[in-house]
């Protein structure tokens, strides 16, 4: 019989589920949007609403009883409360909820280390307080909650827990914590890719003894679905914004430049975020085909220009500066030089982010594999290459879901 494996995905407008074999092949795949079934974004009646359609469809042409281990990812920090049969008490309260209890958030920074993620405005832990006004029986993540609608057990992933206070590196809920929020409220935490339960008896068609394994955050299940699996393996994020993810052997914590570590299949993934990106090539080029003018840029040659392409002022990672001034100038007379001159910059602020993160301890950079819309571009691609110096490798999926298939297929 076929062994296959089930990966969902709960984004923030959608739902994904994909299954692969065991060779990492994708057999099938559903998606929904939350949109078809209401407006309410925070409702748990929606999101379960969504993932159930993804997963119908992902189940057409496929046996569902050959699954053997099923994994779900959701948006980190986002929670809800339940009662004691696992029945949401409320709306959830999204990852980008912010609590404006300045009390509240002065209390978890005078009780909490600088390393901890769970601290500032978007605090899981800020959000998990306000929900445990609500008398819950438990205060649980959102895939926590939809991986239970599977297994009936409420059990959370060291990902997910991160921001709400967890200790990845004592692999405990630290006591500090305690002093904030009862942490009998909170769920008992495993290593994401461990089986915490089965099925049971639903009505998908699945085995009753199908695993349910730990999932993990959707950052971080887009990070595995990319294939990259050895400590030094980058993975950047071209989108909006630029995004830097390395696997380490040791977890790295620097706060100030917003720099944490998810513990995943033994290894730790560090990252930050710049706030350059693909908003400066908008800003600058805007109703402009970039394709058509990187296609006239030689990417084999340097502008000799110096640029730190930023939007707006201010930067987080490499450099921590709030006041840190965009640099677009001079600009070259021709458009295509300019846009060469983008790309230069933005490659070298991503050599000096894992430059930075070497610094701060991580193994040297061996690897990287790109997602977002900026993967696609060819002559950004090889600037970038040459700026790196490594190996650029093609990621196996762009999609969250596969990386949580991943995950399950490693806990059966």
């Amino acid at each position: 019989m076929p062994e296959l494996f089930l990966g969902i995905d709960l984004g923030t407008s959608g739902a994904r589920a994909l299954v692969i074999d065991t060779n990492g092949a994708v057999v099938s795949g559903g998606k929904s949007a939350m949109a078809d079934h209401g407006p309410n974004m925070r409702s748990p009646a929606i999101w379960w609403a969504a993932v159930q359609t993804a997963l119908r469809a992902a189940l057409v042409p496929i046996d569902a009883s050959d699954i053997r281990a099923l994994a779900v990812d959701g948006t980190s920090g986002t929670m809800l409360a339940i009662d004691a049969q696992g029945q949401p008490l409320a709306d959830g309260l999204m990852y980008n909820d912010a609590c404006h209890d300045a009390d509240l958030l002065a209390r978890i920074t005078a009780a909490s280390p600088e390393t901890t993620a769970a601290r500032g405005a978007s605090s899981a832990l800020a959000r998990a307080v306000q929900l445990a006004a609500l008398g819950p029986a438990r205060v649980i993540h959102q895939a926590d909650w939809i991986a239970g609608q599977f297994s009936r057990i409420w059990v959370s992933d060291e990902n997910n827990a991160l921001k709400t206070g967890y200790d990845p590196v004592a692999r405990e809920w630290p006591a500090w914590v305690g002093e904030i929020i009862d942490t009998d409220l909170l769920p008992r935490v495993v290593a994401p890719g461990a089986a915490v339960g089965q099925v049971g008896a639903n009505g998908f068609g699945l085995s009753p003894d199908c695993a349910v394994v730990a999932g993990t955050t959707d950052g971080c299940a887009s990070f595995l679905a990319t294939g990259a699996s050895e400590a030094g393996d980058g993975v950047t994020a071209l989108g909006t914004t630029l995004t830097i993810k390395l696997l380490s052997d040791a977890p790295i914590f620097a706060p100030a430049y917003g720099i944490y570590s998810h513990k995943v299949l033994g290894l730790w993934l560090a990252g930050g975020a710049s706030n350059t990106g693909g908003n400066v090539l908008l800003s600058e080029f805007p109703g402009v085909d970039l394709e058509a003018l990187s296609a006239r840029i030689d990417p084999e040659s340097d502008t000799g220009l110096s640029y730190y392409p930023l939007s707006k002022p201010s930067e987080r990672f490499p450099i921590n500066d709030p006041d840190l001034a965009p640099v677009l100038t001079p600009r070259p007379a021709s458009d295509s030089d300019h846009l060469k001159a983008i790309f230069e910059g933005i490659a070298g602020i991503e050599a000096l982010a894992y430059s930075r993160l070497a610094e701060l301890g991580a193994p040297a950079l061996r690897s990287v594999r790109t997602v977002g819309g900026g993967a696609a571009n060819a002559t950004w691609t090889r600037i970038r290459e040459r700026r790196l110096k490594v190996v650029m490798q093609a990621p196996l999926s762009g999609e969250a879901a596969y990386g949580a298939a991943l995950l399950a297929k490693a806990g059966a």
